[in-house]
């Protein structure tokens, strides 16, 4: 109880560096008065390395922004809350795209992220209708620049894809925890437009397995005793990394863990693996991990700014002190529950950088259920039977975590 006592206090120190979590999500258009999401329910694309047209048919008419990202180069669409029942084939990328996502971003909002090939800008942008009169058609006309005309757009836009923080000298504190409860926050990694990692038999897409998971972990242990555990996320819905990090504070979560299924090039590897943070990777396969989920908030067109080098060296090595081994406890107690019961990857405990996992004052691991490049792998993932036991195993770990805390202070 001691311990846990210092890591509560830990927090009001922390709090001065809060400022570096911001909250970040897209500023879009929405029209008001529209509940309903718009439906986006054909598309096509023509060009080459030059120009390129892009056509995107909704079901109402849709109001729209542009703006622009570099390192890479991308185009960024902002929409109001849209289905996207657009066949994939159709958004296929060509001539100055060299990939294309869309889907949700929270809040009543969506986006299309054209990744270029080098400067770009669209030159041409308007809402008709649709022949028949049934809809309305996007058209997007994009043109190759030169670096100075991108940089010049770059410069003049206003758009950053960020919301300021709340004008306060110091970010909120976080809730009173209740007495005796310990808070897990369960974060169902990827979703809206970032759809994670695809199942290489099914093609379900990573975001509906991790939230299906989470929901069920969530379900399991708010049946344990003194335990109260909430989802960071509960629909398909994009979330920035430090936006899961800072509901996981504010909300006073005593851990934090991040539920994935990802994909590798050898599809023979399987098992599950608890990664904690480190500033330094324990393999390769732990850095190419790292590096790949760290690219979120870059896929969903997100400009990434990094925090001041100096606060963000106190925050790893607040986390490396403390918080840090708090996290490999947890790890060693989710391995030890599943040792024997379901397949563990060689070497299960492992570490490398996730943004994800960098709240510097809340335990926090990273979970691979599985791989979805393994067809064994794939198939457990999709069986709601392994998704219970599994759920039951992270449970008892979680209780015993938790035990361990309070009577032996970590």
């Amino acid at each position: 109880m001691e311990a846990i006592g210092r890591h509560r206090g830990m927090r009001m120190f922390v709090a001065a560096f809060g400022a570096v979590l911001l909250l970040l999500s897209p500023v879009a258009v929405v029209r008001a008065g529209e509940p309903v999401p718009l439906l986006a329910y054909a598309a096509r694309i023509a060009g080459d390395d030059a120009r390129t047209r892009l056509v995107i048919e909704f079901d109402r008419e849709p109001a729209f922004s542009i703006h622009y990202v570099a390192n890479p180069v991308r185009v960024i669409v902002d929409l109001p809350e849209t289905s996207f029942g657009l066949k994939p084939e159709s958004l296929q990328p060509r001539g100055l795209f060299d990939a294309i996502r869309y889907g949700g971003m929270g809040a009543g909002a969506s986006r299309l992220v054209l990744s270029a090939n080098g400067p770009t800008e669209v030159t041409h942008a308007e809402v008709k209708p649709v022949e028949d009169g049934k809809g309305f058609r996007l058209v997007l006309d994009a043109e190759r620049i030169g670096q100075d005309r991108f940089d010049k757009l770059l410069a003049e836009q206003q758009w950053t894809g960020t919301v300021p923080s709340a004008k306060t000298d110091r970010p909120a504190a976080a809730p009173p925890p209740k007495a005796g409860v310990f808070v897990v926050a369960i974060d169902a990694g990827h979703g809206g437009i970032d759809t994670g990692a695809i199942g290489g038999v099914t093609k379900t897409e990573e975001k509906h397995v991790t939230l299906a998971f989470a929901k069920e972990l969530v379900e399991r242990l708010n049946h344990e005793p003194g335990i109260e555990a909430f989802l960071t996320r509960e629909r398909d819905e994009f979330l920035s990394l430090p936006q899961r990090v800072q509901i996981a504070r504010q909300r006073g979560s005593n851990l934090f863990i991040s539920v994935h299924a990802d994909t590798l090039r050898q599809k023979e590897i399987r098992g599950a693996t608890v990664y904690t943070i480190s500033d330094k990777a324990s393999d390769h396969l732990a850095a190419d991990l790292a590096a790949r989920e760290n690219l979120s908030d870059e896929i969903a067109g997100i400009p990434l700014e990094s925090e001041p080098a100096e606060v963000a060296d106190i925050l790893i090595d607040l986390t490396r002190r403390e918080t840090q081994a708090f996290s490999v406890n947890l790890a060693r107690s989710v391995i030890s529950s599943f040792e024997g019961q379901i397949k563990l990857i060689n070497n299960p405990h492992r570490h490398a950088g996730f943004r994800v996992l960098q709240a510097p004052d809340v335990p926090s691991v990273l979970l691979e259920l599985g791989f979805l490049s393994n067809k064994e792998d794939e198939k457990q993932l999709l069986d709601a039977e392994w998704r219970k036991k599994v759920s039951t195993l992270l449970a008892d770990a979680v209780q015993r975590y938790r035990n361990s805390a309070v009577a032996n202070g970590g």
